[in-house]
């Protein structure tokens, strides 16, 4: 339990010695100079010591004075950063999407516009998650890349897409057929090991030949998201192999070549997963509705 002394004491008190005056911090508090006086004076009697020293045409603290009022600025500062930002924020819904960062910033994020301008008043917070907690119970809702099964969820799928081979450009110019990447360096996510073997299969090869290509190139780097293998080959590493979503704007930009005409489809898809006694949130039905239109689009 909090043994304070009066709150009113300590504010004419910080205020005063802030300003040097009695008469400033009664024009401060909106009080007269004589109520900060007897304010300041009950808190001395309240301390057991004097917190100024009282002279004909001055006010000068005293050592324990000095010695309080840092403390009682910064706390009061503190609590009026925080009175704002509680005033600041949004009296309508929040809905907070829990999703993988790659998908979030190189899909999600750059459509996201699109939502605020038709429901100004929902807040949407994106949360990342990954493959090894792929969902959260604060959050609202999810999307994630997977095969649908998500016990104790709902899970409504969204979309898949396709999975073709990138490099920088400056290593397209040795990449003429699938056979040429024996040579190179092949990037690829940690826990989708499967898209290599899949991808070199459907280029001719047969999935044990596969499977011994992708292990038995120059080199082999493997890395936790996508977003990591992606930066990685637009550095000129390696060639990654990613969906066609995350790419898009790369590929306009330059930044990255597809030097295969060969996509294939993705074993998994996209999922909207939450659980169903969330399914009428605040916010989530309008998301949900426009989040399905948006797929349609993509699809």
């Amino acid at each position: 339990m909090r043994r304070l002394p009066s709150l009113n004491g300590l504010r004419a008190f910080e205020a005063a010695a802030r300003h040097g005056s009695f008469t400033a911090a009664a024009a401060e508090l909106h009080v007269s100079q004589a109520a900060v006086s007897r304010m300041v004076r009950l808190l001395e009697e309240r301390l057991g010591f004097a917190l100024f020293d009282r002279r004909a045409n001055a006010l000068a603290l005293t050592e324990r004075g000095r010695s309080l009022r840092p403390a009682l600025t910064e706390a009061f500062d503190a609590i009026a950063r925080q009175v704002e930002q509680v005033s600041a924020m949004r009296a309508g819904p929040v809905l907070t999407v829990g999703m993988g960062a790659t998908v979030a910033v190189r899909w999600l994020i750059p459509r996201l516009s699109g939502f605020h301008i038709a429901h100004p008043e929902i807040e949407v917070r994106i949360a990342t998650g990954g493959a090894g907690a792929p969902m959260n119970d604060d959050w609202t809702c999810a999307v994630l890349l997977g095969d649908g099964q998500w016990p104790g969820y709902e899970a409504e799928r969204l979309f898949s897409s396709t999975m073709l081979p990138v490099c920088a450009p400056r290593l397209a110019a040795d990449l003429r057929e699938p056979a040429d990447l024996a040579a190179a360096t092949l990037l690829h996510v940690s826990h989708w090991a499967e898209d290599w073997p899949r991808w070199l299969a459907a280029a001719g090869a047969d999935p044990t030949a596969a499977q011994s290509a992708a292990q038995s190139a120059a080199k082999s780097l493997s890395f936790g998201s996508y977003a990591m293998t992606l930066q990685a080959a637009i550095d000129g590493i390696g060639v990654a192999l990613t969906p066609r979503i995350y790419i898009q704007d790369d590929i306009a930009a330059g930044r990255l070549v597809a030097p295969f005409g060969l996509a294939v489809p993705m074993s998994h898809s996209w999922y909207l997963v939450h659980r169903a006694s969330r399914r009428q949130d605040g916010g989530f039905p309008a998301f949900r509705a426009w989040l399905h239109a948006l797929c349609r689009e993509t699809a």
